[in-house]
């Protein structure tokens, strides 16, 4: 056995940060699978692709199901689930890295590489301080989100038994984006209870928000810097105004919402924080909104949550990257800034580079889908950005697909979660650095 441990530790040291995470969640996935087929867990019987794709969607807190969670598993089944998304929320690295800082062992340089890889952080952030922050914060929120579901159900009229584990389950499926819920109409029964809306919608925005801002608010509190920074700035300009867009969007123009009366605004807040944020839950059957309350939520769901959070999406910080590379361009700058400052052009290149391969990977697997499915385009594009944003949203149209569809969209939900750059570096990047220099081409565009 010992032989065994060292061989897999000298195994993990030749491989890059990025074949690590992506080893790391791909082993996670394997065992949450493996969990998920023994009959122990189950409460009916459940195909071993679709136990799969279960424990895919939950290690990239997704939310996608091809069969109902609480009629398919159990007590036990269903915590497996949770462990899976709780995983999958804070990271690969973080547990054990947190284990060796409360031992008091200094962190590794691999463990310090890896990590780096998994969280992108700007300068000047520790990362021990960072991954304090990551593991206090994300305790608290979730127990607190717990007491305050536990209150909320019990008023709702929710069994005194099942509210319990039902707060439970989801204070950290909301907190971590996961989507993943114990009732089969997600939160449409609770479309009109104000204090379940608020909790589900604080958890999931603290979660997407990402831990460089809790980090960066709480150096801000303690005095450890003077100012925020820049990152956090643009983070809260870009979600404020991203949910703006969305809630006046489906409160104008998607005619769902008119029965709603007084609570129409919030309903339309909710389905727009829901797509933004990635955490996938929905008070409004989303089956049935119309092309354009569609359109603006392919869009929320494309952009999702911001960096080293628990959100997926292509992040908000590279929308605004891609916005500032367009404005200086056609301004004729030759630095490209924002709101002031230069941005980096290795950051640009990133940002580029991210959007150029999430947007390949999108109409990859949009396009497989209308040769397995025979479903509406609209239907397709929802449900592949949906998945690879790892929201967890959908028209109906997940537990119908073909065995073909299922894997594709296993696909696209853990490279979603593992990150399209992340991905892509893992299988491709060179070990060895270029020396010699190539000569110069131009090209014209």
């Amino acid at each position: 056995m010992k032989n065994l441990l060292k061989r897999y530790r000298k195994f993990q040291l030749r491989l890059s940060p990025q074949q690590n995470l992506l080893y790391g969640f791909l082993t996670y996935t394997v065992l949450g699978w493996t969990l998920l087929c023994i009959p122990f867990f189950h409460k009916q019987t459940i195909s071993a692709l679709d136990n799969l794709f279960i424990a895919t969607s939950a290690i990239s807190t997704t939310g996608l199901v091809t069969a109902s969670v609480f009629d398919t598993y159990n007590g036990f089944g269903q915590f497996v689930v949770l462990l899976l998304f709780q995983i999958g929320g804070i990271g690969y690295m973080t547990f054990t890295s947190f284990i060796l800082l409360s031992r008091k062992s200094p962190l590794t340089h691999w463990h310090q590489r890896v990590l780096s890889a998994e969280f992108t952080m700007p300068k000047g952030f520790e990362i021990k301080d960072f991954l304090k922050s990551v593991i206090m914060f994300t305790l608290i929120i979730e127990v607190v989100g717990a007491l305050c579901f536990y209150i909320a159900f019990t008023q709702a009229g929710v069994d005194h038994n099942f509210a319990i584990w039902s707060s439970i389950f989801h204070s950290v499926s909301a907190f971590c984006t996961a989507g993943f819920g114990l009732y089969n109409d997600s939160f449409e029964q609770f479309a009109g209870n104000t204090s379940i809306n608020i909790i589900i919608s604080t958890l999931a925005i603290c979660g997407s928000l990402g831990f460089i801002v809790v980090t960066d608010l709480w150096n801000k509190i303690t005095r450890k810097s003077h100012q925020i920074t820049f990152t956090t700035k643009i983070i809260f300009a870009a979600i404020t105004l991203l949910l703006i867009l969305g809630t006046l969007v489906i409160y104008f123009f998607e005619p769902t919402v008119v029965a709603f009366e007084e609570n129409r605004l919030m309903a339309s807040f909710f389905q727009s924080m829901t797509a933004l944020t990635t955490v996938g839950f929905n008070t409004l059957p989303i089956g049935s909104f119309s092309l354009s309350a569609l359109l603006i939520t392919i869009l929320l769901m494309y952009v999702g949550a911001s960096p080293s959070g628990t959100g997926g999406g292509l992040k908000t910080t590279t929308l605004t990257a891609l916005i500032a590379v367009i404005w200086n361009r056609i301004r004729a700058n030759k630095q490209v800034t924002f709101f002031g400052r230069v941005i980096p052009k290795e950051r640009l290149s990133v940002a580029t580079s991210t959007f150029i391969l999430y947007a390949t990977v999108l109409f990859a697997a949009t396009f497989l889908l209308t040769l397995t499915e025979d479903l509406t385009l609209e239907q397709i594009l929802f449900e592949t950005t949906s998945a690879i944003g790892t929201v967890g949203l959908s028209t109906g149209i997940t537990g119908t697909l073909t065995f073909w569809g299922k894997v594709v969209l296993i696909f696209v939900m853990f490279v979603g979660r593992l990150g399209i750059l992340t991905f892509g570096l893992a299988l491709l990047a060179r070990r060895k650095k270029i020396t010699s220099v190539a000569a110069e081409g131009d090209l014209a565009v």
